[in-house]
């Protein structure tokens, strides 16, 4: 998030976003972010998928570029997107890309997958299969994103694992046309010989296609999926052992950690509670209570009254805006006893496996992110850490 003083700052700075030393000051001090999170064991950093975001919100329109650079900078701290967003995204070029980069965090890669609930830019990407943006509502539009997201990210998982195939799905196919294969290849004899299995009928027709390279993991990174009070969702998610990325309040976590305990049994699979569940949290810890809400409304109100509350316009007119945020149970702290007593209070709902911190960076500085993930990670975390079986991550 590229800073400004406050909202009328922003529409003074218009387009933030393509603020070229903004963006340049903030893609480079992120690196000593990452690297304090290193330091002090945090086991995972991510960015996220958004584009053509003008106003200098979530400016993310490359994550595998990111996690790239990221990857060259360090040896211990796991990578990964939360995540590409699947229905405007072709399967093929993202099993190769996240390939890639399992390849170059030797084996320290996690791949996200998410749906896609903003309507300007999921529906401009994703217009070759007519794809909409979707806020789980169960209509027309909702049911189409489902599919292509289930159809792509299942054509993702077959390309890792498979040495040879084909794709026949409702949206996409390969080799392409499928009917007919690919008929006519200069260099179907050594693809024949020496190519994957398969791949070559014995008429010289192309039928199969073999995507390379395989990921570094066998069979395949770790897979987390962003939902958001949505059951189906976290069925699917149940049913392949992905991983839940909740951005929901705790007591909402408790519910469906239940229900993905349920629906994986169903198919043979048995997980802790908690187990493969991620919560998402906006932290601030500070050193006096009073200074929370002077951060909340610092680093967060701008966002969230302005793009994030437009998309779930479920609030009356004359909002609290400050304590709107406290009371949504996704923005959490104070002083450290209180953000300690919260988060407690989090796990005891629900011992997910992971938690994830989110920072309105570089809205706040990186100093302040820094010792703010510091407190956490030293005074907050290993309380809950040990009262956590399952062992834990902080992301």
């Amino acid at each position: 998030m590229l800073p400004a003083e406050d909202e009328e700052d922003r529409k003074r700075q218009r387009p933030l976003g393509r603020d070229r030393d903004a963006y340049n000051r903030a893609l480079h001090d992120w690196i000593d972010i990452i690297r304090a999170a290193e330091e002090l064991g945090v086991w995972g950093a991510s960015t996220i998928e958004h584009h053509l975001h003008s106003e200098g919100y979530e400016v993310g329109p490359n994550p595998g570029i990111l996690n790239a650079w990221w990857a060259s900078q360090f040896d211990k701290i796991n990578i990964g997107a939360l995540g590409y967003v699947m229905a405007t995204q072709d399967p093929i070029r993202v099993a190769e890309e996240t390939a890639i980069l399992d390849h170059l965090t030797k084996g320290r890669y996690f791949v996200g997958f998410a749906r896609g609930y903003q309507s300007r830019w999921t529906n401009t990407l994703g217009q070759f299969t007519e794809t909409r943006a979707t806020l789980s509502d169960g209509g027309s539009d909702d049911k189409r994103n489902r599919q292509i997201f289930e159809e792509r990210v299942n054509m993702v998982l077959k390309c890792w694992k498979q040495d040879s195939l084909s794709l026949d799905g409702k949206y996409y196919q390969a080799p392409f046309p499928l009917d007919t294969g690919i008929a006519g290849y200069p260099a179907h004899k050594i693809a024949s010989a020496a190519g994957g299995q398969g791949e070559v009928d014995a008429d010289g027709v192309l039928r199969q296609f073999s995507v390379v390279p395989a990921p570094y993991q066998d069979p395949h990174p770790p897979i987390f999926v962003a939902v958001s009070r949505n059951e189906p969702s976290v069925r699917y998610c149940a049913r392949n052992g992905f991983t839940v990325v909740h951005f929901s309040k705790g007591d909402g976590i408790a519910k469906y950690a239940k229900v993905y305990q349920e629906e994986a049994a169903e198919h043979g699979q048995s997980f802790a509670y908690g187990q493969r569940q991620n919560s998402v949290r906006w932290p601030h810890i500070v050193k006096n209570a009073d200074d929370y809400d002077r951060k909340l409304k610092k680093y967060d109100l701008d966002i969230y009254k302005n793009f994030y509350s437009p998309f779930f316009p479920q609030l009356p007119a004359n909002v609290d805006w400050i304590q709107n945020m406290k009371d949504s149970g996704l923005f959490l702290g104070g002083t450290l006893d209180q953000a300690r007593a919260q988060f407690q209070e989090e796990f005891a709902k629900c011992p997910c496996e992971y938690l994830t911190l989110i920072y309105h960076y570089a809205q706040q500085p990186k100093d302040e992110v820094i010792w703010e993930l510091e407190q956490f990670m030293r005074h907050v975390w290993p309380t809950l850490e040990a009262a956590e079986p399952s062992q834990a991550k902080a992301a």
